[in-house]
């Protein structure tokens, strides 16, 4: 492929992940908040007991995978990850 066609190509893959940018960013900034009113869920750098003590168990709980240990709990509208025993972040479920 040479000249206008790579061009071409070249200018539509950029504008397709520059919109995949967009659309991500979108979706972060539309998440519920995370109070009583929203979806209230653990904070970065909560220990695992104390997500249980406030979340109660969850749904689902993957093992341990990778160096360091990442751990998953499946709660019904999110899932937390852990790395050792805090939780590194949670995803709300789309």
């Amino acid at each position: 492929m040479k000249g206008p066609g790579l061009a071409l190509a070249l200018v539509l893959a950029a504008t397709t992940a520059a919109q995949a940018d967009v659309l991500l960013l979108d979706s972060i900034n539309s998440a519920p908040p995370n109070t009583s009113s929203g979806v209230p869920r653990p904070h970065r750098g909560a220990s695992m007991s104390i997500v249980k003590g406030q979340f109660g168990e969850p749904t689902e709980a993957k093992q341990a995978i990778g160096d360091p240990p990442i751990t998953r709990w499946v709660y019904p509208t999110y899932t937390v990850y852990f790395e050792h025993e805090q939780v590194i972040d949670v995803v709300l479920h789309r």
